[in-house]
């Protein structure tokens, strides 16, 4: 069958912005059932799982509204394009703080009022008494906090992207390194982390360190890259980087042969932490 088909067969949707599909995200999808659907409203602001990214948390298919082409319906214009995309639906699950309509203007009160099926709000989701939501994601990858981040996600933080040029330094100086193109996602703070990295079509990650900024001890530039762990890799075309912990900050280095020795302190923390947890 294929998702034309099933959303138009689905009788239950979740509806919500969805960026990181995290946990408090899932415990909607959990109200879905066997014919359910997810309604993303695509803000354009999507950062943690950009574009399609979503529909790799999920296994419900998933129907995206740009905002801008509904934020003008007012509360029963929106009740009736759920309808029309959704003929046979009778369940509708938004979280607490759900709001929709011209100027944000309507709740879920409003929502059990217009529609004639169910409406299941879900409350606040919170993990050590702290409310779960995608700014708080963001904010925990903005000042390196990656084990907070991936508790509220529910899995280790990804980036994906196409390979793209290094400096050439790497494999020559320092270490070798696999340069990807991810400016689509958010980038956590700048600096060095343990990582696993998998490879083009791969069905496994490696055990890799990664590092994310700017290369201040050469050319200045930003960069992606990882360095794989387990023996010497080909990547042809793209990569996905699973970010575990943060090893430290950016440094500036006064020599390539510095800077290469901190490379091995570093390689030796990664795989001493992957070991421990059996990555």
């Amino acid at each position: 069958m294929n998702t034309a088909t099933t959303l138009k067969n689905s009788t239950a949707v979740a509806i919500g912005g969805f960026d990181g599909m995290h946990i408090g995200h899932q415990q909607l999808f959990k109200e879905l059932g066997d014919a359910g659907a997810i309604v993303v409203i695509e803000t354009g602001y999507a950062n943690l799982t950009p574009d399609g990214y979503r529909a790799r948390h999920t296994h419900y298919p998933l129907l995206y509204l740009e905002l801008e082409t509904i934020r003008h319906l007012n509360g029963e214009g929106f009740v009736t394009l759920l309808k029309e995309q959704f003929p046979k639906l009778s369940k509708i699950v938004v979280g607490y703080d759900f709001h929709f309509g011209k100027d944000r203007r309507y709740s879920h009160g409003n929502l059990e009022e217009l529609f004639d099926g169910e409406v299941v709000v879900v409350d606040e989701v919170k993990l050590h008494n702290d409310s779960v939501h995608s700014h708080k994601i963001r904010h925990k990858l903005s000042i390196g906090d990656i084990k907070g981040a991936n508790e509220f996600l529910g899995y280790n933080y990804t980036i994906m992207g196409e390979k793209e040029q290094g400096q050439g330094l790497g494999s020559k100086k320092l270490v070798a390194t696999i340069n990807i193109n991810a400016r689509e996602f958010l980038m956590p703070k700048e600096g060095v982390y343990v990582t696993t990295t998998r490879l083009d079509n791969e069905e496994h990650f490696h055990p890799s360190v990664s590092f994310v900024g700017h290369r201040i001890s050469t050319d200045g530039s930003f960069a992606v890259e990882s360095h794989i762990l387990d023996g010497k890799v080909e990547c042809e075309q793209h990569a996905e980087i699973q970010f575990v912990d943060f090893l430290r900050e950016n440094e500036k280095f006064d020599s390539l042969e510095a800077l290469k020795q901190q490379i091995q302190k570093d390689i030796a923390l990664a795989n001493k932490t992957l070991k421990r947890l059996a990555l």
